[in-house]
């Protein structure tokens, strides 16, 4: 339980600092595959939260 809680604080604090990250590969993938508008900021926002996890795992057991 405390790796689950230990991660996710980390994860949250990420989470401004992946933000641009997490642009230029949304529009890395804007350019390689025809992406409707509307998915646009759907797709920003899971990649922005799936960057963080992905660094707050890594922090919690690096």
């Amino acid at each position: 339980m405390i790796n689950l809680v230990l991660t996710l604080v980390f994860s949250i604090v990420m989470l401004v600092f992946m933000a641009f990250p997490a642009m230029k590969i949304v529009e890395w993938i804007e350019r390689k595959i025809d992406v409707p508008k509307r998915w646009h900021n759907v797709l920003l926002i899971g990649m922005v939260i799936l960057l963080s996890l992905l660094v707050g795992i890594f922090l919690k057991f690096a």
